[in-house]
């Protein structure tokens, strides 16, 4: 069992950050800055869908909602209550990043948008996150997971790799969209410290996407003429996945000629390490689907730990695939305290995701986990009192 940290010790320290998104992206953006030692508060409405679904012993506690809203206070406002929506003005002033997700006709609505705010405090960074550009027209279309999936190419590329027309199994384009988040509002936090002044940073999720998908995938069709199709070649491949060792599955992946030689020559046949194939310096020119056939009819010749071994011998790139059931039990996770267990006020023992970045002087930190919705609402109204 871990505990919780009791001091903020991140390089946001003294940054508020009014996290008023829904769902994954805005909150996953929020939690990383929160990560770092912003004071985050959620603006909640009356209801979230991150908070719809299963949940362990208190409604609204679901999985997702614990895994992007820890590390922020919560304060329950209607928004289209002209008193709670003056409150929520309030706190804004207050705050140096404002992240919201929702559309642009309802933050006009509600008197939220960028030019209503701004007026008021000129050095916030105005974080917007949406579907699609403010000027393009499908600036007001909702936009989910999927359909970011498929406006940006990538339902694309799986079909073509794996001939059919699949989503991820993840929801990729709201995380990288929140990774875009984080990092575009400190950028504009280090312009704001320079000037004085805020901005608006405006994130379009598909456009984010595109721009992820394209740096491998624009491939021949980055020259003009085009020098060959799109799609990066190796990743397109029907063979490019893990294989299956005598005891499990890992990712084995020789990358050049040597790389070949010594894993032929470790699976027992020294026939294919002399293949001409494999022979020379590069393997330019070579039909890599018929390798990676090759390496996946060799690989149960070994346990997935032989392979290890001898991988790490001859620096070839290899991993065992980690089971999502026992991730909790791996020496790679327990030791990084990826995973480590702690008690929620309201959950009990839950596990809780560990910060993946490291700073030698000013780690990050968790300090409370997701809150029920709301809270904090009483104690944060209270400050926003005493402020006047």
């Amino acid at each position: 069992m871990t505990d919780l940290e009791d001091t903020v010790t991140g390089p946001l320290a003294g940054i508020r950050v009014i996290d008023l998104s829904t769902v994954v992206m805005g909150p996953y953006a929020a939690q990383i800055l929160g990560d770092l030692g912003a004071d985050v508060i959620k603006i909640e409405s009356p209801s979230d869908t991150v908070r719809a679904g299963q949940y362990r012993t208190t409604p609204g506690m679901t999985p997702l909602n614990l895994n992007v809203n820890r590390n922020k206070r919560s304060v329950s406002l209607n928004l289209k209550d002209d008193t709670d929506r003056e409150r929520a003005l309030r706190l804004i002033d207050t705050a140096d990043v404002l992240i919201t997700n929702m559309r642009p006709g309802a933050l006009h609505r509600l008197g939220l948008s960028y030019d209503d705010i701004a007026t008021r405090s000129p050095g916030l960074v105005y974080a917007h996150a949406q579907g699609f550009r403010s000027d393009s027209d499908r600036a007001g279309d909702a936009a989910y997971d999927e359909s970011v999936q498929a406006a940006s190419g990538l339902v694309d590329i799986a079909d073509r790799a794996l001939g059919e027309p699949v989503y991820l199994p993840t929801i990729i384009a709201d995380k990288v969209s929140s990774l875009t988040i984080a990092y575009s509002v400190l950028a504009a936090l280090l312009h704001r410290d320079r000037t004085g002044r805020g901005q608006l940073v405006e994130i379009p999720m598909t456009d984010t996407m595109i721009a992820f998908n394209m740096v491998e995938h624009l491939a021949g069709h980055t020259y003009v003429p085009e020098m060959g199709p799109t799609g990066f070649h190796l990743s397109m491949l029907k063979g490019h996945k893990a294989v299956r060792t005598k005891d499990g599955l890992a990712c084995v992946i020789p990358y050049n000629p040597r790389n070949y030689r010594d894993f032929f020559t470790a699976a027992g046949r020294p026939d294919l390490a002399e293949d001409p194939r494999v022979a020379g310096e590069t393997i330019d020119g070579v039909d890599h689907e018929d390798l990676a056939e090759l390496v996946a009819a060799c690989a149960p010749e070994l346990t997935t730990e032989e392979w290890a071994e001898v991988c790490a011998k001859h620096s070839i790139p290899m991993a065992p695939v980690l089971e999502l059931d026992r991730a909790h039990e791996d020496p790679y996770v327990q030791d990084g305290h990826l995973l480590d267990s702690v008690e929620h006020p309201t959950e009990g023992t839950v596990r809780t995701i560990g910060i993946p970045v490291r700073f030698s002087a000013t780690p990050g930190s968790i300090r409370c986990l997701a809150p029920v919705a709301g809270q904090d609402t009483e104690d944060i109204l209270a400050e926003l009192s005493a402020t006047r």
